[in-house]
């Protein structure tokens, strides 16, 4: 996924085919595409905000290697 920016797309496109057209298509329910769409778009913004949260809630721990231990005849 690519944030949160394709589930509200999805939910804009689908809330507006479901409400706000009007048009008809012969074979195809602009209603029901939009409900579709939209619900898609929940589920996309829900799976998005879960990933974020997963992301943020682990840690980084840095590892730093030291190496005292060589010998002055190893350094060129």
């Amino acid at each position: 996924m690519t944030g949160p920016g394709l589930g509200l797309g999805f939910l804009a496109v689908g809330l507006i085919l479901a409400l706000a057209v009007q048009d008809r298509i012969s074979g195809v329910d602009l209603s029901m595409v939009g409900w579709i769409c939209a619900a898609i778009g929940v589920v996309a913004l829900i799976v998005s905000f879960a990933q974020t949260r997963q992301r943020a809630n682990t840690s980084h721990h840095e590892v730093v290697e030291r190496h005292d231990d060589i010998n002055r005849r190893d350094i060129v």
